[in-house]
This record gives structure tokens, sequence and C-alpha cells, in this order.
């Protein structure tokens, strides 16, 4: 993962429930491997890497992630023989690699045509690339985020060549079928999250991710006025339940590329 700011392990574990479902949808879509390492790329603050050990027993479990935060988390869980500070569009590995799992990580990179291939080069004969990414970006929550940041501050936010970070489904099928076998499937997940004593669900809920490089660039005040505009257009868009939780639909992407 990476940003300007470093990331707050504390803040994004705050729905560790919800983003540890995907990780283990995806885990269960892994086959048989051939024998060498499991590599966690971007493994943020470990979550998956209990996980990735209870399944692969007896192999070197290895997270890299450029937050020295999360990987100070990470460390903590004790699920990794070897944690790795460092961008995973630059990452190689040391010798073929059985596994290359990312959850909720590569979205972060650009250039999906050359990165997703060049991952696979890292695997040995047989191994399997596996990948989730959020494709949130024509939601309210997401989209919120882009108009009201590029229409209240227009010297910092020009995002009218904007691009969708992660591209459709059919766009990874055609990009990796040539390499091997490719599963291609995207779930729409009806999250339940908890009612919180500040703020509506949804903001506390991109505050540690979606919406940190808008925040990045802006005064304490103007974040202020930021969320005030946001938080009202998403009472609007994700009603308050009677129970003060909110009911949020969130998309996200999975392929897996087996050699």
């Amino acid at each position: 993962m990476s940003g300007r700011s470093d990331w707050n392990p504390e803040s994004y574990a705050r729905f560790g429930g919800l983003r540890l479902r995907p990780a283990l949808d995806l885990l269960a879509q892994v086959g048989e491997l051939p024998k060498g390492d499991i590599v966690d790329l971007g493994c943020g603050n470990g979550a998956a890497g209990p996980a990735l050990a209870a399944r692969y027993a007896g192999r070197r479990i290895i997270g890299l992630d450029a937050s020295p935060a999360m990987l100070a988390s990470a460390r903590k869980g004790g699920a990794y023989h070897q944690l790795i500070e460092g961008d995973a569009a630059a990452w190689r590995a040391e010798a073929p690699v059985a596994l290359v799992f990312s959850n909720a990580a590569l979205h972060w990179l650009s250039d999906h045509a050359a990165l997703m291939p060049n991952l696979a080069a890292q695997l040995a004969p047989g191994g399997t690339l596996a990948v989730q990414m959020p494709r949130q970006y024509g939601a309210p929550s997401h989209r919120f985020l882009r108009d009201f940041a590029a229409e209240m501050f227009p010297d910092r936010f020009d995002l009218a060549a904007w691009r969708a970070p992660v591209s459709p489904p059919v766009e990874y099928h055609r990009m990796l079928s040539g390499l091997g076998r490719v599963n291609v499937w995207e779930t729409d997940y009806v999250q339940r999250v908890e009612p919180v004593a500040d703020g509506h669900p949804v903001r506390r809920f991109t505050e540690s991710t979606a919406m940190r490089p808008y925040l990045d660039l802006m005064s304490q005040a103007e974040i202020a006025e930021f969320l005030a505009r946001y938080e009202a257009a998403l009472a609007a868009a994700y009603p308050i339940e009677p129970d003060g939780s909110v009911l949020f639909p969130f998309r996200r992407l999975f392929f897996t590329l087996t050699l």
C-alpha cells in the first residue's frame, strides 16, 4: 500500500471483518500449488496472514507492504516468516514462488497491463496469481469524493481526465488469458456497517482508504468543510437504519491466474 501520509492500522482495522471476507473468498478459489513460498503482496496490517499460514502450513509466508506502520502491525500477528518494506510494483522474487496473493492493494498501482504479467512472471510453473481489488468507483461513496474535491478545490484536484484504476472484469481476462488459466469474477457485498459514535458509518469506512489521497492535500479547516458536505451527501445515499447501522453495497473484482 502507498500514500503520502502513512497508513493508520487502527483505523483500517476498525472494519477488519468486512475487509477480511473478500480475502477469504479469494483464497477459497486457489487450487493446488507447486513447491515454493507464499507472498502476500500489499499485506497491510497482516489481516490475511493467519489464513495463509493455516492453509499453507510448513511453507514460508512472506509479506510485502510500503507502509512501515502497517508492517509493524502485521509483525505482531506472527503469521509471516519475513516482512519486507517495499513497492509492490518494483518487487521481484528471489526465486519463483508458488502463490502471489494480493488482497485490496493493487488498485493503488497504475499500468495493470504491465503489472499483472510482471507478477505472473514471478511464479513457478503451476503457480497462481490471486488478486482482489475494490471496484467501487462509480458508487456514491467514492464518486462524491472525486466530485466534491474537484469542485471545492480545483487548484489541487483536476480530475477531468480521471480514469478508474481498476478495469472491468473482461479487461483482466483479455490481459491474462494468454498466460495461463484465468478465472475472473465480481461480487457485490451488501455490507452492514455498524453504528459509530461520530459521523456517518460509510465516512468512517472510507476515511482510512479511499479518502486518504484527498485529505492529504487539504488543511484542517478544508477537511472540516469537505467532510461536512460529504457526510450530508452520504446520509441521502446511504440512509441510516433504525439501529444506527448502514447497508453499504460494495463491489469487488477478483481473479486467479494459474500458469
